[in-house]
């Protein structure tokens, strides 16, 4: 089983341009309650480093590139994000990383709750402790 679940978004649109449109329950696939943007992250500089108990998002490069890397606790699993019709749905307990920002990337994330820094894992031996405790 992959780590790395995809979601592809239909891209609408004519000869004025295109436009996707995120839904929840439709393509999006729980309760929007938080949107953030990642931007003028330096390539040399990697983010995230963090797991979450409840959390689930999507994450969409807008513009740019991004890697991430997804880890269970078992297994870890790299994708790079490139394009404004994919979007990564990460959920449950899994470490996520982001490496390798283009200069020029755009990330969006869509989140199913407000933020909530209890809701963060954040040191990455705690995190392989309750994934060992949650088998």
């Amino acid at each position: 089983m992959s780590l790395i679940n995809l979601i592809k978004f239909d891209i609408l649109g004519d000869s004025r341009g295109s436009l996707i449109s995120l839904e929840q329950y439709n393509n999006i696939p729980f309760d929007i309650k938080r949107i953030y943007y990642i931007f003028d992250t330096q390539s040399n500089i990697s983010r995230g480093f963090h797991a979450h108990y409840n959390l689930e998002q999507v994450a969409i490069c807008l513009k740019g590139n991004v890697t991430f890397l997804i880890d269970d606790g078992k297994d870890k699993e790299k994708v790079t994000l490139s394009s404004p019709d994919i979007g990564l749905h990460i959920k449950g307990l899994k470490w996520r990383e982001m490496h390798d920002f283009s200069e020029d990337c755009v990330l969006i994330v869509v989140a199913s709750e407000l933020y909530d820094e209890a809701d963060y894992i954040r040191d990455y031996t705690n995190f392989l402790e309750l994934v060992s405790n949650n088998a």
